[in-house]
């Protein structure tokens, strides 16, 4: 569906605004809307299912790159404004770092940046390449077919997150609730804020009790720059919740999204399994490749009139960027549709770019590549237990994935 719209480009034009409905798509398939976008319109208007008005949608690579890293660009200007997008809430709450610009965003996110630094990584490998041999243990001691949504891709990063984060295992299954509630479109407004509400009641409890009772946790690690004042108690209670749930979440989906890639471009996986020392270069060329989420994310504000890829941007004006359609522009990646494992220049925006790029590609990086060493190593092969069409997907998911993974060995 499209409309026009009197907005003043370079040459004074009228530009169509295309309704972006967000339809459920099958499988891995690129979104087309995107695909046509990124070959034929590269800065156009959309109107997304939820909120209000229209923004503008940006897809090239270098122009994904400007917009992400322009300071005209801002997210706290966000804040208070009903812009068109895709669910039915903002995923942050108002105190996340996501709703940040320089220097506000640069204060907040060191803080948080000390937990994922290089050190801390290496000290968790070993915890968390335990929890993943734990969970492949029981994957082995239940047999095929096992579904491994259910035994490998929902527990492992759920642990290996609140292990960092310094969440009691008991308090899992809560934490696990409240994200699926928090990452649904699906669910309703009032369910997901109540649920963002329910999990920042919850880290500023644990904010506290960190404060009296320090621990080598990155809840600490925040409790420290709230009791230093580098921070207030809103902020990092909220930015604790962010980073659970879309860290959860997408590193749940995104792993069973790479193991489906594999085992449905069988050439690839044989290569896989003949040479292990591809796995990270195969990790980076699956994030580039995979369509990990419907639509696109939180927009950014316009603060000045700005020029994008030869269009006229106004002050005012709502901006997305899809890193999908950036991972596929062809003057950037040779053969962009194809999995491509030898692709030896894979600059790819997966965890985004600018001062908002993921806290924490570098653990997502660890789990994906520890989850598909184990399947490779355990179960050689590793194989569909049901017809590639029979697979379910989630329906009305912000972050795309299956339900389940059957598979057999």
């Amino acid at each position: 569906m499209a409309t026009t719209s009197p907005l003043d480009g370079p040459q004074g034009a009228e530009r169509e605004v295309r309704f972006w409905p967000m339809r459920d798509l099958a499988g891995l398939d690129f979104d087309p809307l995107l695909a046509e976008l990124l070959a034929n319109d590269p800065v156009t208007r959309i109107r997304l299912p939820q909120g209000e008005g229209d923004a503008w949608l940006v897809t090239r690579y270098r122009d994904v790159q400007f917009v992400s890293n322009d300071p005209r660009f801002s997210r706290k200007a966000v804040r208070g404004r009903s812009v068109t997008r895709v669910a039915p809430h903002f995923i942050p709450l108002d105190q996340a770092v996501n709703f940040f610009d320089p220097p506000e965003h640069t204060r907040v996110r060191r803080t948080v940046a000390k937990a994922f630094a290089a050190r801390r990584m290496r000290a968790l490998q070993p915890r968390v390449q335990q929890l993943a041999d734990e969970l492949l243990d029981a994957v082995e001691r239940h047999g095929p077919p096992a579904d491994l949504v259910a035994m490998l891709h929902a527990p492992f990063p759920l642990a290996a997150l609140s292990t960092l984060m310094g969440v009691p295992p008991e308090d899992w299954p809560r934490i696990d609730d409240w994200t699926e509630r928090v990452l649904s479109a699906a669910r309703g407004r009032q369910d997901s804020d109540r649920a963002k509400a329910e999990m920042g009641a919850y880290y500023a409890d644990l904010l506290r009790h960190r404060l009296a009772e320090p621990r080598e946790d990155l809840v600490s690690t925040l409790a420290r720059a709230v009791r230093e004042e580098q921070a207030t108690e809103e902020e990092m209670a909220a930015t604790a919740v962010l980073i659970h749930s879309s860290g959860i979440h997408a590193v749940r989906n995104n792993s069973a999204n790479m193991v489906y890639a594999l085992l449905t471009h069988p050439r690839q996986l044989d290569r896989l399994r003949a040479d292990r020392s591809l796995l990270p270069q195969a990790v980076e060329e699956l994030l580039r490749f995979i369509p990990h989420r419907n639509g696109v994310g939180l927009s950014r504000i316009a603060v000045a009139d700005v020029e994008v890829g030869g269009v006229l941007i106004r002050e005012g004006d709502a901006v997305y960027v899809s890193y999908l359609s950036a991972n596929r522009d062809p003057a950037v990646f040779a053969d962009p549709d194809a999995l491509d494992f030898d692709r030896q220049h894979n600059p790819h925006l997966a965890f985004g770019h600018g001062p908002h790029h993921c806290l924490g590609a570098s653990l997502a990086r660890m789990e994906s590549q520890m989850m598909l060493a184990g399947l490779l190593d355990r179960f050689p092969e590793l194989r569909l237990a049901v017809p590639v069409e029979q697979v379910r997907w989630r329906a009305s998911a912000l972050i795309r994935g299956p339900v389940a993974l059957p598979v057999t060995w």
